[in-house]
């Protein structure tokens, strides 16, 4: 992977970003530190390391409990708009 020279502006193209020369300066140096790190980590040695140890950790999600200290009439006295209980948003789909 040690490649000297990034084509941020090939980069750009594929991600379908518009960069000015002086963001093409700005990331050229930035890019190729990123790819620099991610070789440095490609040469460390995991083979020691257990490929499902994080699936404890990761992935919890707390329990849907709404906080007592808010009922629904108090969340909805800072709505802007709100009706039969519900807070009103404007439509966002239009028809087909």
């Amino acid at each position: 992977m040690s490649q000297s020279h990034i084509d941020v502006r090939y980069v750009a193209k594929l991600a379908r970003l518009e960069l000015t020369d002086d963001e093409v300066a700005t990331f050229q140096p930035q890019l190729e530190a990123i790819l620099g790190h991610v070789e440095a980590l490609s040469k460390l040695d995991v083979s020691g390391i257990d490929l499902a140890a994080h699936t404890g950790v990761f992935g919890k999600m707390r329990d849907d409990v709404p906080h007592d200290s808010l009922t629904q009439q108090a969340m909805l006295q800072n709505a802007p708009d709100q009706a039969q209980g519900q807070i009103r948003v404007p439509k966002v789909v239009t028809d087909a």
